[in-house]
């Protein structure tokens, strides 16, 4: 990115959650470019190890713990905390990145998959917060970034189960930076639209297939309606989320960044 010093997060530690997606694990990459201590998690072992190996790379293994866990799961949402806690001490900074697609039209969507997109996007974001936010109440100092989405600022079509739950972290990005400003900690959120991940690619494909055309046609028609001309990139989203984790954002709390491409203006 290159508009972060080498040393910005020197004195941090911060927890990265969903670093084996495209935004987390940038984000976790480009935090140890800028020194900082991080514990990134994730479900997927086999992902977390490549993360491992590339921060190895790079000569930043050794700020770097990696820890497999569900976060729908309270005991693994402990033992990540205890783990990051024990490692590497004080835990100043928290990147909410995990989170999934899902739902359908509102005449088919099935109750289990509105239940499973809200526990992952939104439940497990907020009772994970939690247990880091009583850590950091001790030192009275951090800094949280959610990763929330513009589905979280507008609906779409088909989108209700998703809509809702990030819609749902936005309100809860809210409430709680009025809590926790009270001891010094800042909690804010980025709102990205398709970012050029995994997760967006498969998005994209089955709008693809619903409409009878290709990836390729699909992702040049979505690109045409922005008036940026392209998506977003993992390391856009990952710059927005190191500035709301730095002092330079120092004033700002509760704020809901968007990440458009002069898609959504308000």
């Amino acid at each position: 990115m290159g508009i972060f010093s080498d040393n910005l997060f020197a004195n941090d530690h911060i927890i990265v959650t969903g670093a084996t997606g495209g935004i987390g694990y940038v984000t976790a990459m480009e935090l140890l470019k800028t020194g900082a201590k991080v514990t990134a998690c994730g479900r997927n072992e086999e992902k977390l190890n490549k993360l491992m190996q590339s921060a190895h790379y790079q000569s930043e293994g050794s700020r770097i713990l990696i820890v497999a866990g569900d976060l729908n799961n309270p005991e693994d949402r402990e033992k990540i905390v205890q783990e990051a806690r024990t490692h590497f001490g004080e835990i100043t900074g928290l990147v909410n990145a995990a989170g999934i697609t899902g739902g359908d039209l509102v005449e088919n969507i099935e109750e289990n998959e509105i239940i499973h997109v809200m526990e992952t996007n939104f439940t497990s974001q907020v009772m994970f917060s939690q247990l880091v936010y009583k850590e950091m109440k001790k030192e009275r100092r951090g800094n949280i970034v959610n990763v929330s989405s513009l589905s979280g600022l507008r609906g779409t079509y088909g989108n209700t189960a998703y809509a809702g739950s990030k819609f749902a972290l936005i309100g809860f990005t809210q409430s709680f930076a009025l809590e926790a400003i009270e001891y010094g900690i800042r909690v804010n959120a980025v709102c990205p639209g398709f970012v050029d991940t995994e997760m967006a690619r498969n998005i994209l494909d089955k709008k693809a297939f619903r409409a009878g055309i290709t990836y390729d046609e699909q992702l040049e028609a979505v690109q045409k309606d922005l008036p940026s001309g392209r998506i977003t990139t993992p390391e856009e989203v990952a710059s927005a989320i190191l500035y709301l984790l730095s002092g330079a954002s120092g004033n700002i709390v509760g704020e809901s960044l968007k990440i458009s491409g002069g898609s959504v203006m308000r």
